[in-house]
């Protein structure tokens, strides 16, 4: 067959991922805190952008939409006359509207929606988990003081005499610094050692100490990395073991223990062979240990003690970060018609505005196209910024809504009433891809009357019953915590036990699953358990 050109015309559909759309994508899957940097860094970037300052009259709390409205849509947007976040006017993207600021982004976001449950499950009775009582008060913002003319009489109030305007420190200048830990050993090897070459060892040691206390690297390659002897490096972390606080720059936790039992002059052979042996410590064979330390039973309750009164972390005293609260982005409280009440956290939300003034103003200054282009592309950008954000909170609201009234029965009467629960299920209620649904409960959190839970928390996999019902993952989990601390102490579980048990109560799973789970919740086996029990009883 010969070979010919020839030209043809095909037709075909292909999904393009302009700047736009991955933008969009981008924003959805951010964390709060993500999502504020990335916009302080549009506004940065983008002369048309402003932050709303709250000066707006437009008022923040907006009416909550009723699922019991024939007329009600979870996809479509709320009604204008909820001031709804991000909603463009029709001329909001006019350079000539006169409007000033178009409409302000999150300024008014999508807050509430309500989930009736009038027909559903009534409100936990007694012996039920309870509910908080008090949620009028919860979830209500807190008013920001604003300065008026007082603040502006303050501020043009005259300096005193002999105060400088410039040289003088101000009140948070004044304040202590906490010293960290590099710092406190730094000033100690300054103190303690001379030798330059020995101070240069001595701070980079500092430098491979790792969160603990701890230096994990090994001394051989440092030498060879630093090109000095071996021996060198070992006299000077001799030097560095004596450092407070004691047990630091220890290469292992017996280690670490041994230092701080020689500072104490408490590190004798018995103690050195209780150190040496953590590991039957661990797993709580006293009896072993009795023998190895040659002590008796007093005595070896009595070094237990000691060696649990000791820091196995001594670099948390000093560098122990400061746990972050987690922020919600979207607040839950049942309402009065025994339903909940699904609000986004207008905290979170960031407040835009688009200066269609200052566009107009320069817009007919410009005379070559390049700049034109570049105010347009500016003007462009700001509006479908706008437009993404509103989306973001529109399709958190709608997955969380979606999520609240699957598991409508964990926030009635507890986590064993927890279903299972998978990004399909959600995705095809509220008609959206599993990946957007995945997107949208990363790194996003509920504040619900049981506590703060990640999105991603209630979805688990689920685990056939005996009668053909399903049980989440995470019920039955429950369910074999509370089976091992309800056991009694001459009786102790055993996994095979846990599993017949479970299968009366209908949950059909196999031993290898109760010691994964187990496991996961760092549970420690029947064996370690009985051990651990007995010893405790010996010693009362």
């Amino acid at each position: 067959m010969a070979a010919t050109q020839r030209l043809e015309l095909r037709q075909r559909q292909s999904l393009v991922m302009t700047p736009q759309l991955q933008q969009a994508i981008k924003l959805l899957q951010l964390s709060n805190l993500e999502l504020a940097a990335e916009v302080d860094r549009e506004i940065e970037q983008n002369p048309l952008l402003d932050r709303e300052d709250g000066s707006s009259d437009t008022p923040l709390d907006t009416p909550s939409v009723d699922q019991r409205d024939p007329e009600f849509d979870p996809a479509a947007e709320p009604p204008s006359s909820s001031a709804v976040a991000g909603s463009e006017s029709p001329d909001s993207g006019s350079p000539d509207s006169g409007s000033g600021l178009a409409d302000a982004t999150m300024a008014d976001p999508p807050v509430t929606d309500s989930l009736d449950q009038a027909n559903a499950e009534r409100l936990p009775a007694a012996g039920e988990a309870p509910l908080d009582t008090d949620y009028d008060n919860v979830f209500t913002n807190g008013a920001s003081w604003e300065g008026g003319a007082d603040e502006a009489a303050f501020s043009n109030r005259p300096m005193s005499a002999g105060r400088s305007d410039d040289n003088d420190f101000s009140l948070e200048q004044r304040l202590s610094e906490d010293i960290t830990l590099r710092q406190h050993l730094s000033n100690q090897l300054h103190l303690a050692v001379t030798d330059p070459v020995e101070r240069a060892i001595g701070t980079c040691l500092i430098d491979l100490l790792d969160d603990s206390g701890y230096l994990s690297v090994e001394l051989q390659g440092l030498a060879e990395q630093l090109s000095c002897p071996l021996e060198k490096i070992e006299s000077l972390l001799a030097k560095l073991q004596r450092f407070e606080p004691s047990g630091i720059f220890a290469r292992s936790l017996a280690e670490c223990l041994a230092l701080q039992l020689q500072e104490k002059d408490r590190y004798d052979p018995a103690m050195q062979a209780l150190v040496e042996n953590l590991e039957t410590l661990a797993k709580g064979d006293l009896a072993r240990l009795r023998k190895i330390c040659s002590v008796d039973q007093e005595d070896l309750a009595d070094m237990v003690a000691e060696i649990k009164a000791l820091d196995p972390r001594p670099a948390l005293s000093f560098d122990g970060d400061v746990a972050q609260p987690v922020i919600p982005d979207v607040l839950m409280r049942p309402d009065r018609k025994g339903g909940w009440l699904i609000e986004l956290n207008s905290d979170t939300m960031p407040r835009l505005l688009v200066n269609s003034d200052y566009y107009a103003q320069i817009h007919t200054q410009l005379r070559s196209k390049k700049e034109r282009e570049y105010l347009s592309d500016r003007l462009q950008s700001a509006n479908w910024l706008v437009k993404a954000l509103h989306q973001r909170a529109t399709t958190i609201l709608k997955v969380s809504h979606e999520i609240v009234k699957q598991q409508d029965a964990f926030f009635r009467k507890g986590v064993e009433h927890m279903k299972p629960l998978t990004l399909r299920d959600i995705a095809t209620e509220i008609e959206m891809h599993e990946s957007t649904v995945s997107r949208v409960t990363s790194n996003k959190y509920i504040a619900t009357p049981r506590g703060t839970f990640e999105l991603k928390y209630f979805f688990t996999a689920s685990i056939a019953g005996a009668d053909g019902t399903a049980h989440s993952a995470e019920a039955v989990r429950h369910r074999i915590k509370l089976l091992i601390e309800g056991e009694n102490q001459k009786k102790i579980l055993s996994d095979d036990t846990i599993v017949n048990l479970l299968r009366q109560d209908g949950v059909d799973i196999a031993r290898r699953t109760v010691a994964k789970y187990r496991e996961a919740m760092r549970i420690p086996s029947s064996v370690q358990r009985r051990r651990e029990k007995s010893s405790q009883a010996r010693s009362l």
